[in-house]
């Protein structure tokens, strides 16, 4: 395992190395490096954001809407997700509207939300919750339909009720396709959210890498950037994390 720890960060810092050269020299073919900052210069920046209230003041705005529509998306993700797989009359009447609207980009939601939505902060949130919500529907109908069905016939000739086989058959065998739209959930939630941020937010991580943009702060959007790649991926870490006991029972495949 340490291994592998060592292999990741070396692509890593093979990653800063062409990136160091590239913009040195203002690489310009195809890919224009010529106004894209060094790894120094970003990094000069980083200390002096991380000196910075305001800096963690977008990342505390940006992870309290993250949180908020997630735990929405989740809760009614997965319920929505359960009734569709288990009722075809649910599903015939939910699934016109999952396939009309999941296509529609967060940008396009924006104009929509502020009108509907009382505040800036509420809009945001109704969009990243848009983002979170499809995947973990979609995932968790396609995990209930996948369950087999000799385990549900199985557990009902022995005598368990429609209740006892959804809880101890169905979400169980649908467990791992409903982790995986959890942890695609929150990827795509912080796409969404970036997108809010970016049109009608005040605060937030988002609104900081486009400001930077605007201001002609070239290492402070890389900032933002490198940020919110890490924030994503902490939250999918954690996301599956905190589902793996969920998954205890499930024979783990091997890679050589």
């Amino acid at each position: 395992m340490t291994g592998r720890y060592l292999v990741r960060i070396a692509a890593l810092l093979m990653a800063l190395v062409v990136w160091h050269f590239a913009a040195s020299s203002g690489f310009n073919v195809f890919i224009n490096f010529e106004n894209v900052p060094t790894p120094l210069l970003v990094g000069q920046a980083l200390v002096a954001q991380l000196s910075s209230s305001e800096f963690y003041l977008h990342i505390v705005h940006s992870m309290e809407r993250i949180a908020i529509a997630y735990a929405y998306a989740v809760v009614l993700g997965v319920l929505t997700g359960v009734m569709m797989g288990r009722s075809r009359w649910a599903e015939d009447i939910i699934l016109p509207y999952i396939e009309l609207f999941r296509p529609i980009p967060a940008v396009a939601w924006i104009p929509l939300a502020i009108l509907m939505l009382p505040t800036e902060q509420s809009s945001i949130v109704f969009i990243t919750f848009l983002g979170a919500f499809f995947p973990i529907v979609l995932n968790t109908v396609h995990g209930v339909e996948q369950t087999p069905d000799v385990l549900v016939r199985a557990a009902r000739s022995l005598g368990a009720s429609r209740k006892a086989i959804l809880w101890h058959v169905v979400i169980p065998g649908a467990m791992p396709s409903i982790v995986a739209g959890l942890a695609i959930g929150m990827g795509v939630a912080w796409f969404s959210l970036l997108a809010g941020e970016i049109i009608s937010g005040q605060y937030g991580i988002g609104y900081f890498t486009w400001t930077s943009y605007t201001l002609v702060k070239y290492p402070e959007i890389i900032i933002g950037m490198l940020t919110i790649g890490g924030l994503g991926t902490l939250c999918t870490l954690l996301v599956r994390k905190a589902c793996a006991p969920l998954l205890h029972w499930q024979a783990k495949g091997g890679r050589p």
